[in-house]
């Protein structure tokens, strides 16, 4: 329903219905304006209360129909109210949150039209890049951290290799072998399929040389591709997305994702480790007047696509538990099926932006849509596939926690650059940031490879002088005389001291503490 630009008519009936389901009286973000009978009511403002933004949310539509911006207008103003952004870019377009937008007929327009006094203004923001690839802050997680059940959503294992994998973290941690990097994964599966580790295997219980074949492989083809360097140290803290700048406005955290669009299943899972490391380490704070943050979950279905049952249930019990640590979760995608019911059922806030239906699959999404809101006096199937860009229809829930009346909205403009920053300007705000120098630098320091590989360096290197011990008796025999006994060689000192009785054993008496783990598997932060 692209509005004809007639004068509004004064409001009535219906349409004076849903400007009072919008007139709260606390702290609340402006959307837009109301869109009824062919005009824009400026007078009719869609807004949603700052409280309950920890109630998570969707933000749909199709392809080029404004949702960019529409987190843009809404990051900039909680960061505004003082509450932190997180912000994934998927396209490399979000960077202009950071900079003040750019004055034209258009935005004057578009304000005049809703009743916004626009002003250009640039927004408090850090830059994050996954693993250092491309620009921003390195993030990085350990594989130990990172948890069997969302390692396999990115390796792609299939249930009996996920439930497997699980068992070899179980058998890592209780080990005190610390999986820092993926090499240390590889080394710990290489040594429970190798001649050494197989009685190991058979401890763990349910554990094929077969199966663990099989993910030894898929971890080596995922390093291949070049993802091992999302894996690693320093271990990126998330605590870090919770900061507000001196000026009180809260930060809005960016992750630069362009050069990792060809690994979705990578950075949507990354994204879903970030929220359940929070989960993990903030405590219960119930409902606050104000979110400690609100998390855009960009290309949602990407998360959903493919997972497994345990994956799926643990996403639906984050997204359940994590409002009362003060966490709004809004996930953004084309459609809402994209989402899973369990899911969308606890998604509040909806902003639902123009939808296609040129073929029968559109046309099956647009029915299945409309099916998703409150009943209302539009004919939401002829509104959705009328909207143009920036305009969406709206429900939310209300300060009492009730949903409120459907709205088709023309959205604001958003006050902020909307396009990328100059990539010297980016470059610039990364290296100056004071994040910067904490994690720019990977750190290797011994974990699991090293001491696998020098357990196994050692015990070759017993073998071989057994080996040449045995050759010396059976000389010393031959020749039928009395060799001196030879001092003991280091190695032979390390292996008889019982350290390297046997491989395993060392490694459980070097650290022997199981790690914590909790939602997805993931390890609990040890601060």
């Amino acid at each position: 329903m692209s509005v004809s630009e007639q004068p509004p008519a004064a409001l009535g009936g219906p349409a004076a219905e849903i400007a009072a389901g919008y007139a709260f009286e606390g702290v609340a973000l402006d959307l837009g304006a109301l869109l009824w009978d062919g005009a824009c009511h400026p007078d009719a403002p869609i807004r949603i209360p700052l409280p309950v933004l920890n109630r998570h949310g969707l933000v749909a539509g199709a392809t080029g129909t404004g949702k960019t911006k529409t987190l843009q207008l809404i990051a900039e103003q909680l960061s505004a109210n003082g509450v932190p952004v997180f912000l994934a870019d998927i396209k490399g377009d979000v960077s202009g949150v950071s900079a003040p937008g750019e004055d034209g007929e258009k935005v004057r327009e578009r304000a005049a039209q809703v009743g916004q006094e626009w002003r250009a203004t640039g927004f408090p923001c850090e830059f994050y890049g996954l693993g250092g690839t491309g620009p921003g802050i390195p993030v990085r997680a350990t594989v130990t951290s990172f948890g069997p059940v969302l390692l396999s959503k990115v390796l792609q294992l299939n249930q009996t290799q996920e439930q497997s994998l699980g068992l070899i973290f179980h058998y890592a941690d209780s080990k005190g072998l610390e999986l820092v990097d993926l090499k240390d994964l590889r080394a710990v599966v290489a040594f429970l399929v190798s001649d050494t580790g197989k009685a190991e295997l058979k401890g763990i219980g349910g554990l094929s040389t077969v199966t663990a074949g099989v993910i030894l492989r898929s971890i080596t083809a995922f390093e291949q591709q070049g993802a091992g360097d999302f894996f690693g140290e320093p271990e990126f803290d998330t605590g870090e997305f919770l900061r507000t700048a001196a000026d009180g406005r809260g930060i809005v955290s960016v992750l630069e994702l362009p050069s990792v669009q060809d690994k979705p299943q990578l950075f949507s899972t990354f994204l879903m480790w970030m929220l359940a490391d929070l989960f993990h380490d903030l405590p219960e704070v119930g409902d606050l007047e104000k979110p400690k943050l609100v998390f855009f979950f960009d290309e949602a279905h990407l998360l959903f696509n493919g997972a497994s049952k345990a994956f799926l249930e643990s996403i639906t019990q984050t997204v359940r538990l994590i409002r009362s640590k003060g966490i709004g979760v809004f996930f953004v995608t084309q459609t809402p099926k994209d989402v899973p019911s369990d899911v969308l059922a606890q998604l509040g806030n909806r902003v639902q932006h123009a939808l296609r239906a040129f073929t029968p699959d559109d046309a099956k999404a647009l029915k299945a849509t409309v099916r998703t809101f409150p009943n209302s006096p539009y004919d939401l199937e002829e509104v959705l596939t009328g909207l143009g860009t920036g305009e969406a229809v709206i429900t939310v829930l209300s300060e009492k926690g009730a949903p409120t009346p459907v709205a088709a909205t023309r959205l604001r403009a958003p006050e902020s650059l909307m396009g990328p920053v100059d990539a010297a300007a980016l470059d610039a705000a990364v290296k100056g940031s004071p994040l910067y120098g904490r994690y720019a630098e990977a750190v290797d320091r011994e974990s699991a490879y090293e001491r696998l590989t020098a357990e196994q360096r050692a015990a070759e290197a017993a073998a071989l002088e057994a080996a040449a011990a045995k050759e010396a008796e059976k000389a010393r025999k031959q020749g039928g005389g009395r060799a001196p006994k030879p001092e003991p060689s280091l190695t032979e000192q390390v292996v008889g001291s019982g350290i390297f009785k046997s491989l395993a054993r060392s490694i459980g008496t070097q650290l022997g503490r199981e790690i914590s783990r909790s939602v997805f598997g993931t390890a609990r932060r040890r601060r």
